[in-house]
């Protein structure tokens, strides 16, 4: 069974070099372990309502650890500030 991680990061700004996760990391606020998809995006959908992530200074990720099962997204990223329209 996969499991789930809602990980709460603050955006880092782009200081000219590429972002890399592996690397160096964005710093993480929180983090909570979900047992399915659906409690992952519950989760996630309540993160994205805090105010420092509709204003772009925090992300939201939703990470699948563990076993993947057919169909399922290895890794989705939720990204509140991409979704906006100018």
């Amino acid at each position: 069974m996969t499991r789930f991680l809602v990980v709460l990061t603050d955006v880092r700004l782009l200081d000219g070099a590429s972002r890399n996760e592996r690397t160096t990391p964005e710093r993480r606020r929180q983090v909570v372990g979900a047992s399915n998809r659906e409690a992952a995006d519950r989760i996630a959908g309540a993160f994205m309502a805090l105010g420092m992530v509709r204003a772009g200074r925090q992300r939201v990720k939703v990470l699948a650890v563990g076993r993947r099962l057919a169909g399922e997204p290895g890794r989705v990223v939720l990204d509140r500030a991409s979704e906006r329209t100018c």
